[in-house]
């Protein structure tokens, strides 16, 4: 797929939500979020990573989780409560792209399976802006976090993730 093709698809998932984003385009090799945030000068407290975690039960249970750049996602608690298992972890890479079509570090909420709940944590909301993965490493997407808002099967949770580093902080 190329960088056009690949902007397409996302200007096509984010354009039916009908909220006001922006594009940007970015050197796939700088898409890590600190170096991204390094080279093209934003603030990494409105970086938003999404990150696919699965529930371990039977049959796997699975939802794609919205947080803040410097915080970490609490697994051990907020997520397996909200997903209803006993353990949790991060998806692997092949389970990432089998189930979102997308690769680790390019994962977007937008153009999902729309049975896959979106847990977004409300640190994320309390932001002027975000800017979100683009589905592929080549894009990214900015707008108000109320985007979220108009995805299916999207939840805001309080305390889904907290400040790496701070004592009594969630971990992953």
């Amino acid at each position: 797929m190329t960088v056009e093709d690949d902007r397409q698809q996302l200007d096509e998932a984010v354009s039916r939500l009908g909220v006001p984003y922006e594009l940007f385009a970015c050197d796939p090799a700088l898409a890590d979020t600190a170096q991204f945030c390094a080279t093209y000068g934003f603030d990494p407290e409105d970086a938003a990573n999404t990150i696919v975690v699965v529930g371990k039960a039977q049959p796997r249970v699975y939802a794609a989780c919205v947080l803040l750049a410097p915080h970490r996602l609490d697994v051990n608690h907020a997520v397996t409560a909200k997903l209803g298992t006993r353990r949790a972890s991060f998806a692997g890479a092949d389970e990432t792209r089998e189930l979102t079509g997308m690769a680790i570090g390019g994962v977007t909420p937008f153009g999902l399976p729309p049975d896959l709940p979106v847990l977004v944590d409300a640190a994320v909301m309390a932001r002027p802006r975000v800017v979100l993965g683009g589905g592929s490493r080549n894009w990214k997407v900015i707008a108000t976090p109320q985007i979220l808002l108009a995805l299916p099967n999207v939840e805001v949770v309080e305390g889904l993730a907290g400040i790496s580093g701070q004592s009594g902080s969630p971990v992953s």
